[in-house]
């Protein structure tokens, strides 16, 4: 642990310098940052394929019945779209949550993979989201991909250099051969994202399993077993979850009374869609859409 705390107070250092507060894309392609000066109200967001490192502060995420904890010298790996409940739990103005987020393009994975030799079993999915503790072999070249921001014309040239860097740490990494799975097209979980895609676009449209199979290219048992093992969730909770999380959304924006919304993603009951968003949300809708209004709330990472 000695030998990560110069890297991560220099990197502590970049973000405190390149973002202010809340969410910041930077100037890097697929590189965000993230800073909050206290906890933050649980919400409901969906996590897209990503690296998150934790330079100070911790957060908590819930996939289904599984919570996560992440913070500072561990990092965040999510290979596929998930619904997660997450939450800034340790920030205070002394002492923010910082974090680093990098997008993970399935196309650089699939190149890199090409000049690889190391083969895998590729059989079992892995869990789509998981966190391990940092090497200062992966530290290393987040904190020189951050310093581009000091030397902005350098950005072009060196940043998808260091990116690869970054992949390649990932790739020999403990979740090596989960990141593996999302460039390779025959992989289980190729195919459930294929599912979870299928799902996203049709939220509000019942579907049966055996058409999902179909879209997965699976048998429904398959299907089912995989996607639960990836996600923690079943197809129906996962499309559950995301018909709340728009519905959510379209409260906080104001897109329309709760009846009317729950109708739009796909509830033909408003009582069943109140008692589902309570259960999930812990209050009813415009209940919840009030008290979110004057909370402040989790970033994506």
């Amino acid at each position: 642990m000695n030998h990560l705390i110069e890297p991560l107070s220099e990197l502590q250092q970049l973000i405190t310098r390149h973002c202010k507060t809340g969410r910041t894309e930077t100037k890097i392609p697929r590189v965000a940052l993230v800073r909050s000066d206290a906890p933050t109200t649980p919400v409901q967001v969906l996590y897209q394929p990503l690296l998150c490192v934790i330079a100070q502060g911790s957060k908590r995420a819930m996939l289904g019945d599984t919570v996560f904890e992440y913070n500072a010298a561990q990092y965040l790996v999510v290979s596929l779209d998930l619904p997660v409940s997450g939450a800034v739990h340790e920030a205070s103005p002394e002492k923010p949550y910082l974090a680093f987020a990098l997008s993970l393009d399935p196309a650089a994975l699939a190149s890199m993979l090409l000049e690889m030799s190391e083969q895998a079993d590729y059989a079992s999915p892995s869990p789509a989201m998981s966190v391990s503790p940092i090497t200062a072999e992966l530290l290393d070249p987040v904190v020189r991909l951050l310093r581009l921001l000091d030397q902005p014309r350098d950005i072009a040239m060196l940043a998808p250099l260091l990116e690869r860097e970054i992949l390649y740490r990932l790739l020999m990494g403990e979740q090596g051969a989960m990141l593996r799975q999302i460039a390779l097209a025959d992989s289980r979980l190729s195919q459930v994202s294929k599912a979870t895609v299928w799902i996203r676009r049709n939220y509000a449209q019942p579907f049966s399993i055996d058409t999902l199979a179909q879209v997965a290219s699976m048998s429904p048992s398959s299907l089912h077993r995989h996607f639960k093992a990836v996600t923690n969730l079943s197809p129906l909770q996962y499309q559950k979850q995301i018909r709340l999380q728009e519905a959510r959304a379209r409260l906080l924006s104001q897109q329309g009374d709760a009846a009317t919304i729950g109708l739009a993603v796909g509830y033909e009951s408003p009582s069943q869609f109140g008692r589902e968003y309570s259960r999930l949300f812990g209050a009813p809708p415009g209940r919840d859409a009030a008290r979110l209004r004057g909370a402040p709330v989790a970033e994506a990472v």
